[in-house]
């Protein structure tokens, strides 16, 4: 199975949002915390990520793209 994945933001704490993509799916936004968070990583449905946004600088970003 091939993947793909765009960096859509990296915070200046260290957490990255990224488009991805898997053979065949829906693009979902891989959310990865900054390891000492102890956040887990997570995927969100694009439309549930925008909708949960509040306008902050990951949403502004895929916005753009």
């Amino acid at each position: 199975m091939k993947t793909d994945r765009r960096l859509i933001y990296a915070s200046e704490n260290g957490d990255r949002w990224w488009l991805r993509r898997a053979d065949g799916a829906e693009a979902v936004i891989l959310h990865e915390p900054n390891a000492s968070s102890g956040g887990r990583t997570s995927e969100t449905a694009i439309g549930a990520f925008l909708r949960a946004g509040a306008g902050g600088p990951e949403h502004r970003a895929l916005l753009d793209l």
